[in-house]
């Protein structure tokens, strides 16, 4: 693709994209909207369907490109005029991932326009891995088969320490308006914000409207993919659907679950089992070692804030707490692993004095390789992590459980995972 600046950017960035052009027709922008929804209800039925829910909405005063809220479908008449058929499909598509990936509301505080950026990298990525009509050109999308399978937040972290803001603008352009609802602000192909502007100016709603909206659309994408079927549907919506339809244990119960299954026990004649009380017969009874033993490696790399790490030391110590004897070896890494320390109750140090350390890009299988190293076969691993990485260890060296804190659409691909909740840690 051309790196030169295409007539559609160019129209934008001068601001003409909000004045309708008299030569364009509107109906016929509007039948091809309408005719790529049926495109996609039959070849694609996952996004037909919930593209055709979507309400169609001339926004040509104040939409440089398309945009949605989950309910309505927002266009820009003279952008629509410059696609193929094809090309439309890739636009609706594009809006509907948005919608199903709640981008909307999982910023949080990160940088709007490089948190714009990341979620294009995704929805970009799954249409063009999916055959979703075809790329749009008129912008340059931001696209890069590195970030095929990532969430959103990962790859805002990998962009945020790579690019300036200059060199973000020649990656390429916001496909969409990327509207924070709530606040009547939206952002556009040209990374500027723009305010409400008159009466057909950008919508906003209240955080119960939106609350609303976003049941609305978890309940029509699980129905979606139900009449698609598996096959059609991209593997982060089928995590999602997984994660609202299948019955879920609360995170710590399978955290404790998974660590008691490691307490030692054994047969002793010191305490008969009830059941041969009423015989001549003396019968062993359990006899429960209560030590722990297990390994817990804490994950430092660059993608870590600082609450997060205070959340995972938090939890080691609750671990502590919860047994009269443990031994726990603790170990931070990124690409290599660092200051591994045993932890137990005559140790004399607490978990509260550990020191963390890494920082550095992310690999798991360093805690596989060190462990082989240096001999270590833990009856349990336990690795605490936000999920972003490409390489996720030995699954035949040792048995391990997953804590993955805030991406629930991240699931290990062997082992035990479980997601860290807040709301349950407080």
């Amino acid at each position: 693709m051309s790196q030169e600046t295409t007539a559609v950017e160019q129209t934008m960035l001068d601001g003409k994209i909000y004045e309708k052009d008299p030569s364009v027709d509107s109906k016929k922008v509007l039948e091809r909207l309408t005719t790529a929804r049926i495109a996609l209800l039959i070849r694609q039925p996952f996004f037909g369907n919930l593209a055709t829910r979507l309400k169609i909405i001339d926004a040509t005063d104040w939409c440089a490109t398309a945009a949605t809220d989950g309910r309505n479908f927002y266009y820009n008449e003279n952008f629509v005029n410059s696609l193929s058929q094809k090309q439309t499909e890739f636009l609706f598509g594009h809006e509907i991932l948005h919608c199903v990936y709640d981008h909307f509301t999982r910023r949080d505080d990160r940088e709007p326009q490089i948190y714009n950026i990341a979620a294009d990298y995704c929805v970009n990525g799954d249409l063009i891995r999916h055959n979703i009509g075809e790329v749009i050109t008129q912008v340059k999308p931001f696209h890069d088969p590195k970030y095929y399978g990532w969430a959103s937040e990962a790859v805002y972290d990998d962009i945020y320490k790579k690019y300036d803001q200059e060199q973000l603008e020649q990656l390429g352009k916001l496909l969409d308006e990327h509207i924070d609802w709530e606040k009547g602000k939206g952002q556009g192909p040209n990374g500027k914000t723009k305010k409400k502007k008159g009466k057909g100016g950008q919508p906003t709603y209240t955080k119960e409207e939106l609350r609303k909206i976003r049941d609305e659309m978890k309940e029509a994408m699980i129905s979606s993919a139900q009449a698609a079927g598996v096959g059609n549907v991209p593997k982060g919506v089928q995590r999602i659907i997984k994660e609202l339809t299948e019955p879920k244990m609360n995170w710590r119960e399978i955290l404790n679950q998974q660590i008691q299954s490691t307490i030692k026990s054994n047969y002793s004649f010191m305490r008969p089992s009830r059941k041969g009380w009423h015989t001549s017969a003396v019968l062993p009874g359990m006899d429960f070692d209560d030590t722990i033993d297990i390994a817990i490696a804490l994950d430092m790399s660059g993608s870590i804030g600082g609450k997060e790490a205070r959340d995972f030391l938090s939890e080691v110590k609750g671990i502590c707490d919860q047994y009269d004897d443990y031994k726990i070896k603790v170990w931070c890494f990124d690409t290599e692993v660092y200051n591994e320390q045993d932890f137990t109750p005559d140790s004399g140090e607490t978990i509260e004095e550990y020191e963390l350390a890494g920082g550095g890009g992310t690999d798991f299988n360093a805690n596989w390789e060190y462990m082989k190293e240096q001999g270590i076969t833990p009856k349990k691993l336990l690795v605490f992590t936000d999920g972003y990485s490409w390489n996720w260890g030995d699954e035949n060296y040792c048995e391990t459980v997953w804590v993955i804190h805030s991406d629930t659409s991240i699931e290990a691909p062997h082992g035990i995972t479980c997601y860290y909740d807040a709301k349950e840690a407080a």
